[in-house]
């Protein structure tokens, strides 16, 4: 009896303690970046609502970032060389630390231990420990490294734009180095393909891209789209695009062309053009819905006001929606139903059905530019 009493007073003593404890599912949550205050937005995709802020990670400008596999926190690549590990339940910085001058995005590996961060200055990758943001591995390239990206096996591939080399990092024992040389002249950004197969890097110093075929041992680079660059360009380039825009859409990659006001078709089996798409400006993102049925295409300046929408059977487009000035980032929710686009000079991100294509919520953020919701954590070279 006494044991039963003093069972009782235990429960009723710990009683408000689960009362008080408040319990949130992060599979439709996201943070939108407010580069102009080094800020992030926390935003429920279901309420179409912003649900808090984040403040003090530095600069923000170009910054990206990457969700542990729980998608409870993420880890914040800022452009002055900060890395801040963020909570977004208790929206709170965990840690940060500056681990260079000059940072240009990074990558999670797949099994959601290691953060990797490329860097201009001083150049090389830098990685750590996603739990305490420790320092686990230093390597240094002599040379501004981007385009890194996460692939299977605890690995991460990056290029250097200075000496055009692609180097892979196993990380999955011992740090292993494989170093490809040949890649081009000025790398410019890289990515890769959503089953981690395939690393393809755009070169601003001379026309064409760079394929690698990461299944093969040893993997050899492939020189792809000769006619694909600045030679044949009869207009300024505005801005290069970016090569995260590359869309899968079935059987086709679609990629904006540069310096051109158009989109390339481009054969995901042979990499060679099977057709253009002419469009309202310079492409700088051409994203595909989750389906691959449609892809939507933002533009630089000055022509970035708008959106297009790009029929993936036909190749044409069918439908023009002008968003607002500064028309930035384009981000689907999982299952391609909406779609959030960011307007930095009108200071919102716009929410659209992208069946219909009315306009069905909004959100208030300063300068808003990339916009991130958690269903990344699933997906490789994101």
């Amino acid at each position: 009896m006494k044991r039963l009493f003093a069972l009782l007073i235990t429960l009723l003593v710990a009683l408000p303690v689960f009362a008080e404890t408040v319990y949130k599912a992060t599979g439709d949550l996201g943070l939108i970046v407010e580069r102009a205050t080094g800020s992030l937005v926390v935003i429920d995709r279901s309420e179409h609502a912003a649900i808090g802020r984040i403040e003090g990670l530095g600069d923000l400008s170009h910054a990206s970032l990457v969700y542990s596999p729980d998608e409870r926190f993420a880890y914040v690549f800022g452009r002055d060389g900060g890395l801040t590990k963020v909570d977004i339940l208790t929206q709170s910085i965990v840690n940060r630390v500056i681990q260079s001058g000059n940072s240009i995005g990074g990558a999670i590996s797949d099994d959601g231990t290691l953060v990797a961060v490329s860097n201009y200055e001083p150049g090389g990758v830098r990685v750590f420990d996603a739990d305490t943001l420790e320092l686990v591995a230093d390597i240094p390239t002599g040379a501004k490294t981007i385009g890194l990206v996460d692939i299977p096996g605890r690995r991460f591939v990056f290029t250097m734009w200075d000496s055009g080399e692609t180097w892979i990092a196993d990380l999955s024992h011992e740090l292993k180095l494989t170093k490809l040389t040949g890649i081009g002249k000025n790398p410019y950004d890289g990515l890769v393909t959503p089953d981690g197969r395939t690393y393809i890097t755009g070169l601003f110093g001379q026309d064409g891209m760079t394929a690698i075929d990461l299944w093969q041992d040893p993997p050899v680079p492939q020189h792809i789209l000769p006619h694909y660059g600045k030679g044949e360009a009869k207009l300024p380039v505005y801005k290069m695009p970016h090569l995260e825009g590359w869309a899968l859409a079935g059987d086709r990659f679609v990629l904006p062309a540069v310096g051109h006001h158009e989109v390339l078709w481009v054969d995901s089996r042979s990499l060679k053009e099977v057709g253009r798409t002419q469009t309202y400006g310079q492409p700088v993102f051409a994203v595909a819905r989750p389906d691959g049925r449609y892809v939507w295409v933002n533009f630089a300046h000055p022509l970035n006001d708008r959106v297009q929408v790009i029929d993936t059977l036909t190749g044409k487009v069918v439908k023009e929606i002008a968003t607002g000035p500064a028309t930035l980032h384009m981000e689907f929710a999982p299952r391609g139903n909406e779609v959030w686009i960011s307007v930095r000079d009108e200071n919102r991100v716009k929410i659209y059905n992208t069946r219909t294509y009315e306009q069905i919520g909004e959100i208030k953020a300063q300068s808003p530019s990339g916009i991130f919701f958690t269903a990344r954590a699933h997906r490789t070279g994101l």
